[in-house]
């Protein structure tokens, strides 16, 4: 994907996003959330970068690393981007069985960050099973429930709730919760 050089920007032009990953899920989540968090509207595009983790990570410290790595990776492909976003959704168990949930993470050209996580919800024992024998969720999910492309649009989320929480929303609050210190500069460093 080519991207916009920062010298054709005008003074008065819209804040650059970049988010690492194409997903159009996590592109839309991110400019919801901006949007909503400062009232005006940004120019969002988004880089195919790696996460440096598993495909499906496992564990809130794996995924965190994920979304970290997609934003810093993002930064390093356009380092004129006014901001920096990384989401990687991941799982993990404890004794109720296999949750999943999402880490936010987001960086700004002053070098300010900010982090969250989404809420988690539990998985059906079938889908459990196949991402436990190394199954991708949004694969298991495909499988399970007849989908095709599942994570691109309401993803597990959006089949589990019939519809009534779909991904985008699901991420937007997190975007949006990894936005407070870029929100309230005066109370975080």
């Amino acid at each position: 994907m080519k991207l916009p050089k920062r010298e054709n920007f005008t003074q008065q032009a819209k804040e650059l996003i970049i988010v690492g990953s194409l997903n159009p899920v996590k592109l839309q989540s991110t400019e919801d959330a901006f949007t909503l968090a400062f009232d005006r509207s940004f120019h969002i595009t988004g880089v195919n970068v790696p996460s440096g983790v598993s495909d499906q990570p496992f564990g809130a410290e794996e995924t965190l690393l994920g979304a970290q790595n997609r934003a810093k990776s993002a930064k390093a492909a356009f380092p004129e981007a006014d901001y920096w976003v990384g989401v990687e959704g991941g799982v993990e168990e404890d004794a109720r069985g296999l949750f999943a949930f999402a880490w936010v993470w987001v960086l700004d050209k002053n070098g300010k960050e900010g982090q969250a996580k989404t809420s988690t919800f539990y998985l059906p024992e079938k889908v459990a099973e196949l991402v436990k024998g190394g199954m991708e969720l949004g694969q298991a999910d495909d499988e399970i429930f007849s989908e095709d492309n599942s994570k691109q649009k309401g993803g597990s989320v959006g089949i589990l709730t019939k519809g009534k929480l779909n991904r985008t929303e699901y991420y937007q609050q997190a975007v949006l919760l990894a936005l407070i210190p870029f929100l309230q500069k005066n109370l975080y460093k």
